[in-house]
Parts: C-alpha cells; sequence; structure tokens
C-alpha cells in the first residue's frame, strides 16, 4: 500500500498553518496547540522542515517558524521529499537503482511510467492547494495527465 507516513501528515498540517498566516512567525507551542499535533513532534518536523528551507526560523521573543517561501511555490511532492525521500515506488523507480534482475525485468519500463505519473501528480499539487477544501482541488487537471485506460470510471 502506497501511503504516507504520519509525520508526514503532521507536517503538511503544520505547513498549511503556516500557509495561512503568511504574514506573522508562530512558535512551535502555537503550532502545536492549533495543530492538536503533540509538542515533541511539532519541534522535530520544524527541526525537518528548516533544515530544507520549507520553513525559516527566527529566535528571541518575536521568533518563531514562517514559511520559507510562498505556498504556491511549495508543492506536495517538495513535502514528501523532505520527509519520506524521493518517491520510487519500486526499486527500479529510485534515481540510483540497486535492482539484480532490472536488465531481465518485462514490468520495470511500466513501474517507472507509473511513479513518473505519481511525481508529476504530486508536483502539480501546492501547499496553497492544500489549504483549500478538497472539493476546491484541481482534480480534474491532474486527470488530464493520467491515460484514460487508468481512470477509475473506466476500470469498473
Amino acid at each position: 500500500m502506497l501511503k504516507i507516513s504520519r509525520l508526514t501528515d503532521y507536517a503538511t498540517m503544520i505547513l498549511v498553518h503556516l500557509a495561512t498566516r503568511p504574514e506573522r512567525v508562530s512558535s512551535a507551542s502555537d503550532i502545536a496547540e492549533s495543530t492538536h499535533v503533540a509538542l515533541p513532534t511539532t519541534q522535530k518536523v520544524l527541526k525537518l522542515l528548516a533544515r530544507s528551507g520549507l520553513v525559516v526560523s527566527a529566535r528571541g521573543s518575536e521568533g518563531g517558524y514562517a514559511l520559507g517561501r510562498s505556498a504556491n511555490a511549495i508543492s506536495a511532492s517538495d513535502i514528501l521529499d523532505v520527509l519520506e525521500g524521493p518517491i520510487a515506488i519500486t526499486e527500479c523507480s529510485a534515481t540510483h537503482s540497486h535492482c539484480e534482475l532490472e536488465s531481465l525485468c518485462q514490468v520495470g519500463g511500466a513501474w517507472q511510467k507509473i511513479n513518473k505519473a505519481i511525481r508529476a501528480a504530486l508536483g502539480d499539487i501546492t501547499l496553497a492547494d492544500l489549504c483549500r477544501p478538497a472539493r476546491e482541488l484541481p482534480v480534474q487537471s491532474l486527470l488530464q495527465k493520467v491515460p484514460r485506460s487508468m481512470h477509475r470510471s473506466e476500470r469498473s
């Protein structure tokens, strides 16, 4: 099953919190309280996000955290790369594949194509999109990039 980790889910919630308040910095405790993510987990996530540049931090009594760039410039794939690593649904989909059967495999090319489609879809969803209600997400534009044979309505 393809599934993001709980830490990635928390990171997304934290980033959405920061994106909805772009004009101010938020302390880790304020973020934890607003998102209902435990403070130690919030601090851990903020450290990872700050190291990657997705958030910036400022020390001092007026310090806190803010987005490192605009919500429109942060994609879902950026978030996943920081917390999960590069997207690779199979060994041969990874940038540096180490599969000993790759030269003999007949399905590797298909998995690589699927991996690229997933990566493209995640790259098209921005943090700004994630701040919107689900009904407002640009799903139709994503479906236009998926081969018609993969649409759910045609498989059922």
